[in-house]
């Protein structure tokens, strides 16, 4: 029989293979797949590689992630290589196009030179509001109109936590020390690339297993460098930071735009003002008022006509829709329109000619808004102002007409907002200030003046105003909603008054008065404090969507986002509903840019999935800020380890207790392995911990002082102690901190509760104020 006979040739191809036994790679499953003149299925894997037994069980699994790494598929009894986009693959959601998430492949072949191909990903009910950076198992298919993909599921973030400072041992091993306060222990690097020693670096695990070691994929650059903060928290959230040249091209054509008052409404003498704070980096809003010899008054809410410039479609559109809004950190900015249009173009200055959208209102002598129209107007500002000085002319009683006209406006707007009663609460908000060189000045709470409540209640009416502008024309909106609180945080709200001595009926009809009357009721300062913030756990979080369901924290029932459209896409999305409702279309614009500024229906078609999309990157932007200042608060404190401060505790788990510190708001934990010889139980219901023997308790609202033992700037971690205490300390070791164990442990009850000393090993996260879903708590296991 002649040897190139197929039966010959099949043969030899398939006995190759017979010499290396045992488990075959990846690598060598697909060559034989790939030079098998047969179909391939586990049956015949097995037999070219002599597996038997485990072995088989142990191929089958293999083969299982093959195919779901994208390497394989078909059925059990026929395997094939893939090429370009397998069947069914793990895709990473790398942009959201017109409200449609579009996908790569995760695994894209190295020998494949092409860029990686880009689906399209039809969302389903099951598994809406996917964004940026997700992971999915999709089945896909090709069609006339490219690649389109269909999830099967959502998979876990293959990067969480997973961003961190590289180490070195003795031993000469490398180490990934978390910057996440979140993550616990480090990790062994597997694959440290270019990357050197003390360096922050992002990293992906090697293997499924979370004990696995970890590849460096990116290295960001030194993580105490000045201003270096905000870089950590734009890697580790995935925040988009630098603009595609496609993107910078079109914001530079569009400065070209005309601006002519032939078709717009001219209001470069009146004296429109904007009153911002004195560090603002954009000027979104203008405002201007005047009595109407009736008792109340005619005003002009003046907002950057952002649609002009960034118009449906274009590359502009895409970006900023990627984005959706602005991430202010207190070194920098990360804007959601490139700086020529966001810090000039578009923002409002003085003695500038600028483009702006004029909401034109009145206002009864009662402070309600009787009527409104919308016009697209230029404007020439009197004065840009900060807070703080237009604050001080108003004090001084020596301020220009132009503010005096303000503040009479909104003091009948402050009489309707008094009258609606929306909830009153009054959070601390800490201002982190920088010198030139980003080295901490100052970090302090920004006091509140009737300056941000004028400014606040303007914007407030002119959003209202936009959203029933649109209703009339039963154009589509997009609404800032946030619900009512739901019953289950109502009940835990309940609850915890009861912990307290306090009384909270159901059956009343739920309302922000309700909460306000609750408040003023309460005379100590403290137990205002502590009763506030569990009305502030209570509240739904708001978000962005289509359809109304009004705005409870404001007591209104219709509200958009119409005031900020330079740093938020919903604003903008707004603005385009109100130029097509309302026919405010200017001339097609004679350079390379999209022909319209209004809404397209291809919008209207994806509202749903814009308005879940800007939400997530709402959440995602406002998640980054405050981890940047929690590491500036600790970079600032962490020259003052060992002294005491004046603190008041926000939160109660098992594994301890967190703070505080009073008037600058760094929060740190008080491990209860530090509290003391005697056993502590944890009263959930009260949020308490109880010393067995002498009594002492820790709840939430109780002040008290605490001796900082450590502050990592790196994580943004604090820890406290209770002074002169006998507990164990805290021994620092690296970036990590754990107690000092002792050789003899008391045993406790059957039902043990958490101990001081001794305590059994408690797995958490270390969150920020002891909020749900920051920690985890896992007790000791039964025997």
């Amino acid at each position: 029989m002649s040897p190139t006979h197929p039966h010959i040739a099949r043969m030899t191809k398939q006995n190759k293979f017979r010499k290396p036994q045992g488990l075959p790679t990846k690598d060598q499953i697909l060559e034989f797949i790939q030079t098998s003149d047969t179909p391939a299925g586990k049956r015949e894997i097995a037999k070219a590689f002599g597996l038997k037994g485990q072995e088989k069980i142990a191929l089958k699994k293999r083969l299982k992630d093959m195919a779901e790494e994208g390497l394989i598929d078909g059925k059990r009894t026929a395997y094939h290589r893939m090429g370009g986009v397998p069947k069914v693959t793990v895709l990473k959601i790398v942009a959201i196009e017109d409200g449609e998430p579009v996908a790569e492949p995760e695994n894209w072949a190295p020998d494949n030179k092409e860029k990686p191909p880009r689906l399209m990903v039809k969302e389903s009910k099951k598994m809406a509001a996917l964004k940026r950076g997700d992971r999915i198992l999709a089945r896909n298919e090709e069609t006339e109109r490219g690649w389109r993909a269909t999830p099967i599921k959502k998979l876990p973030a293959r990067t969480e936590g997973l961003m961190g400072v590289v180490e070195k041992d003795g031993s000469g091993n490398y180490w990934l020390a978390p910057v996440d306060k979140r993550v616990r222990e480090s990790a062994p690097i597997g694959d440290v690339g270019e990357a050197k020693e003390g360096e922050l670096v992002l990293a992906e695990r090697m293997g499924k297993s979370a004990r696995s070691k970890v590849k460096v994929v990116e290295v960001v650059g030194d993580p105490l460098a000045p201003k270096a903060f905000s870089l950590i928290a734009i890697a580790k959230h995935g925040i988009p930071h630098i603009f595609p040249q496609e993107t910078i091209a079109e914001a530079e054509r569009a400065v070209d735009l005309p601006l002519s008052p032939d078709h717009r409404e001219d209001l470069r003498d009146v004296p429109i003002v904007a009153i911002d704070p004195a560090d603002a980096r954009d000027h979104d809003d203008a405002i201007w008022a005047e009595p109407d010899g009736k008792g109340g008054y005619r005003a002009i809410i003046a907002i950057a006509d952002v649609s002009y410039y960034v118009r449906p479609g274009g590359a502009l559109d895409r970006e900023a829709r990627k984005r959706g809004n602005s991430v202010y950190f207190p070194d920098r900015v990360v804007p959601m329109l490139p700086e020529v249009l966001s810090a000039d173009v578009c923002s409002l200055k003085q003695d500038v000619d600028r483009a702006a959208m004029a909401c034109h209102i009145r206002i009864d002598k009662d402070g309600k808004v009787s009527d409104w129209r919308f016009t697209r107007a230029i404007v020439r500002l009197a004065k840009n102002i900060a807070y703080e000085d237009a604050q001080a002319a108003i004090d001084a009683g020596d301020a220009p007409e132009y503010l005096q006209n303000l503040w009479g406006a909104w003091k009948l707007l402050f009489k309707a907002r008094q009258a609606r009663d929306p909830l009153d609460l009054e959070l601390p908000e800490r201002q982190v200030r920088l010198n030139d060189e980003g080295v901490i000045e100052e970090i302090a709470l920004r006091e509140r003046l009737d300056a941000h409540r004028v400014v606040e209640d303007f914007m407030i009416a002119a959003n209202v105003a936009a959203a029933k502008a649109l209703e009339a024309k039963a154009a589509p909106v997009v609404y800032r909603v946030h619900e009512q609180p739901s019953r289950e945080k109502l009940l835990a709200f309940r609850e915890y008054l009861a912990t307290q001595g306090k009384k909270f009926a159901l059956g009343q009809v739920i309302t922000p008065g309700l909460f306000n009357r609750m408040l003023k009721d309460i005379a100590d300062p403290a137990e205002k404090a502590l009763i506030m913030e569990a009305v502030l756990r209570s509240q739904a979080q708001a978000f962005y969507g289509p359809q109304n369901a009004g705005h409870f924290g404001l007591s209104l029932g219709s509200y958009a986002h119409f005031t900020s459209p330079i740093r938020r896409y919903a604003d903008l999305l707004v603005h385009r509903a109100l130029v097509e409702a309302y026919t405010l279309e200017q001339p097609k614009p004679k350079i390379d840019l999209p022909e319209t500024s209004g809404l397209s229906d291809r919008d209207k078609a994806a509202l749903h999935q814009i308005t879940d999309a800007i939400s997530q990157t709402e959440r995602r932007a406002m998640e980054a800020e405050r981890d940047t200042i929690d590491r500036y608060v600790a970079a600032w404190l962490s020259g003052r380890v060992g002294e005491t401060f004046d603190t008041r505790i926000t939160g109660v788990q098992g594994f301890g207790f967190f703070a505080t510190i009073e008037k600058l708001g760094g929060d740190g934990l008080v491990p209860v392995s530090t509290l003391g010889r005697e056993y502590f139980s944890y009263d959930e219901k009260a949020q308490k911990l109880i010393g067995e023997s002498s009594g002492t308790k820790y709840a939430v609202g109780d002040r008290l002082k605490l001796k900082l033992a450590e502050a990592n700037a790196l994580t943004g971690a604090l820890k406290f102690e209770v002074p002169d205490s006998d507990g164990l300390g805290i021994e620092p070791r690296g970036n990590r901190v754990r107690a000092k164990k002792r050789s003899h442990q008391k045993r406790g009850p059957k039902k043990p509760p958490v101990k001081g000393k001794g305590a059994p090993r408690q797995q958490h996260d270390q969150g920020k104020r002891g909020r749900p879903g920051n920690i985890r708590h896992q007790g000791r296991k039964k025997k």
